[in-house]
């Protein structure tokens, strides 16, 4: 006879365990302690099975007729109850274990470090998480709603910081995706953000655009008496025109001073794409000076603390501080856009082999590779000029542009 809430209340416990059935193998069964625990009979080929639905009251007698119905459902289709059970177990276990932090900094090791991204980045990406953690860190990530990731970006938007706001939310909605892909969670709900945050206003890096200003600046770095090698970094920084973390990260292997170049693999880039820069002959002087005094291996330009780590990303910039440089006129990225703006000015450049000097990349994979072997010879012709040009505005002189016909 089928069971009811009325005899389900009144069984009592007994000496041993024994099961009173309800219909199509579902059955209840009483605990010498008084707990009464729902279980479903089944039979999958000549093999007699149990699973466990719950415990009365707990699980309702409708409820447990309705989880035995789906078990019959599951068997119907070629299932096992009990298999499918214990990988919920498990994906419930897996789940609960994967919170945010966790994936995130498996994400920054596994797809980050592995991937060979550069040093800067792997830090950013850790700063950004630190931000995130206190208010989502512990969450399991396939529980965390879009205001859960909106709150500590607001914090941050509060203080002024809407730049590092917009990156997190960015950091945030990578470490999502991957959760996706990784099956720890559904959705990223950082996509639902999009319009709640305040849009940044695009900054430029400081730099000097006149050439007799920059005349001034070459002449104060000679006589720079810091620590030697930040005064090489300096000297040889404006020659080069590459983001200072590609200069701070340089190691000796990626030059060839005979050939004139310096080769700069795709994990160190920006735009992961491998770059080449050739050399006019006042830079290959510094390196070769440089590694007469310090040996060509490793960084170039190694920390003051440990030469297994490169300098530090601020020494430039401080530099140029203890020179009496505010961070208004000149920073040590802005160099590249006193090279890209004078040598445009200059007439004497097409626009392509200046862009590609700069590393900025293009959108067309093959247009990329066409416009680097194209270019190379204009490129290194520039160098050399580039170079002549700073070598005169630091005796005072200028040289005449002559606009290109």
């Amino acid at each position: 006879m089928p069971l009811t809430d009325t005899r389900l209340r009144a069984l009592k416990p007994k000496a041993k365990p024994y099961k009173v059935a309800d219909e199509r193998g579902l059955y209840i069964e009483v605990t010498p302690a008084g707990g009464k625990h729902w279980r479903f009979r089944y039979r999958i080929g000549k093999a007699q099975k149990k699973v466990s639905l719950g415990s009365y009251p707990v699980v309702s007698l409708k409820d447990a007729r309705e989880a035995a119905m789906e078990a019959r459902q599951t068997i119907a289709s070629g299932g096992d109850p009990a298999v499918e059970k214990r990988k919920q177990k498990i994906r419930d276990e897996f789940l609960s274990a994967s919170t945010f932090e966790a994936v995130a900094r498996e994400y920054i090791e596994q797809i980050m470090v592995q991937n060979g991204r550069a040093e800067a980045t792997i830090v950013k990406a850790n700063y950004f998480l630190d931000k995130l953690a206190p208010a989502i860190g512990n969450r399991p990530i396939h529980e965390i709603e879009p205001f859960e990731v909106l709150a500590p970006l607001k914090r941050l938007e509060a203080t002024g910081k809407h730049e590092t706001a917009k990156k997190c939310r960015s950091f945030a909605g990578r470490v999502f995706r991957y959760g996706v892909a990784t099956t720890r969670c559904k959705s990223d709900p950082t996509s639902l953000l999009k319009g709640a945050l305040i849009t940044p206003k695009p900054t430029h890096y400081a730099a000097i655009l006149d050439p007799e200003k920059l005349g001034g600046l070459l002449r104060a770095i000679d006589d720079f008496e810091g620590y030697t090698l930040t005064k090489f970094a300096l000297k040889i920084a404006p020659h080069v025109f590459v983001r200072p973390g590609e200069l701070r990260h340089a190691d000796w292997a990626e030059f060839d001073l005979d050939e004139g170049v310096w080769r700069i693999p795709a994990g160190k880039m920006k735009a992961r794409r491998a770059h080449a820069v050739p050399l006019s002959k006042q830079v290959i002087s510094l390196f070769e000076e440089l590694g007469t005094m310090m040996g060509k291996s490793g960084y170039v330009f190694p920390s003051a603390r440990s030469g297994l780590r490169p300098m530090s990303e601020n020494a430039l910039n401080a530099a140029f501080r203890r020179m009496g440089f505010s961070k208004e006129e000149v920073t040590a990225h802005g160099l590249r856009a006193t090279a890209s703006t004078l040598l445009n000015e200059s007439g004497k450049w097409s626009s392509d082999a200046i862009e590609r000097a700069l590393a900025h990349g293009d959108s067309n994979a093959i247009r990329g590779v066409y416009h680097r072997g194209k270019h190379w010879s204009e490129r290194v012709k520039m160098s050399q000029w580039w170079s002549d040009y700073l070598d005169s505005l630091k005796l005072g002189g200028d040289l005449v542009f002559l606009k290109a016909s």
